[in-house]
């Protein structure tokens, strides 16, 4: 978060003039004070403002759901729609056609997260025909969620992805250019972390343009495959980024219920337990891949 700018003026200041006693002025032990309370209740206000647990009302979620102009109001109501599925709220359902209509944005967050909320209700069999499509869906996260919800409708069909969570993600430069890295091996990033930039030029126009290349899913850098001011081509791979913890723990479990004995050696990378990862990983790694061997049979 940017520093205020009253912050920047008062380091600027010449210095207060001193009272009788030594101490500051009235008015600049006022100005203190409402700098001080900038540095506390903007950071408060912004947290309020993106914090997705504050309860809404019915009339709320449905002016949110109807706000296109705000995907953060809309992505809002959704977490609040699934925390009524979870109730056992039967009244959910009223949003059912508009939480699939959400799963169609244009909004990459908003199709993230309706394709969690439909995996609440794995009764409702419109859910599990809109999740389908999703599997072909461009960004990474939105591919996942569908996975997992699938999951809870015993479709396996995401499988494929389900395993991809457990890999490095290779990302792919989004324009051709010059590569500009601006995060180091183990920097740890999430979905909107900007990762790099990529410097390029356009017929007719000389000057040199930017386009930031932020991160699809989170994790940490693994390894940059293109080299810091190298050339890169649309689309080429330019860096591994390795799976969050919680990315592998929801593929793991997920994995217990529908894995095969060709997701194995995904598996049981993760039975090892390494300096940094949470012992319910390990754990988990084993209890799924003794699964995986019962249910096909192998030893």
């Amino acid at each position: 978060m940017t520093e205020p700018k009253n912050s920047q003026a008062a380091n600027e200041a010449t210095p207060a003039p001193a009272t009788e006693s030594g101490g500051l002025g009235p008015r600049w032990k006022i100005g203190i004070i409402l700098i001080a309370l900038l540095f506390v209740v903007m950071p408060f206000l912004f947290w309020r403002a993106t914090w997705f647990g504050l309860p809404l009302t019915e009339k709320q979620i449905e002016e949110n759901l109807a706000d296109a102009e705000n995907p953060r109001k809309a992505q809002h109501a959704l977490t609040q729609i699934s925390e009524h599925i979870l109730r056992g709220d039967p009244s959910a359902k009223r949003w059912y056609p508009q939480v699939m209509v959400l799963g169609k944005s244009k909004n990459d967050e908003l199709r993230i997260t309706a394709a969690w909320v439909m995996g609440q209700d794995n009764t409702y069999s419109e859910f599990h025909q809109a999740l389908l499509p999703m599997l072909g869906d461009a960004n990474p996260m939105v591919r996942h969620n569908a996975a997992l919800s699938l999951v809870r409708f015993g479709d396996a069909s995401g499988r494929a992805d389900i395993v991809a969570m457990l890999r490095p993600y290779a990302m792919p430069a989004p324009q051709g250019g010059t590569l500009a890295q601006r995060l180091e091996i183990d920097d740890a990033v999430n979905p909107g972390t900007l990762v790099a930039r990529v410097m390029y030029k356009t017929p007719g126009n000389p000057k040199e343009q930017e386009l930031e290349v932020r991160s699809k899913v989170p994790g940490r850098i693994e390894r940059w495959i293109a080299q810091d001011g190298a050339t890169v081509a649309a689309g080429e791979e330019i860096v591994l980024i390795a799976p969050s913890h919680d990315m592998i723990w929801e593929a793991l479990r997920a994995l217990y219920l529908v894995g095969q004995a060709e997701d194995l050696p995904d598996v049981e990378r993760f039975l090892r337990r390494t300096e940094g990862t949470p012992a319910q990983i390990s754990t988990q790694a084993s209890i799924t891949a003794r699964k995986i061997r019962e249910r096909s049979g192998t030893r």
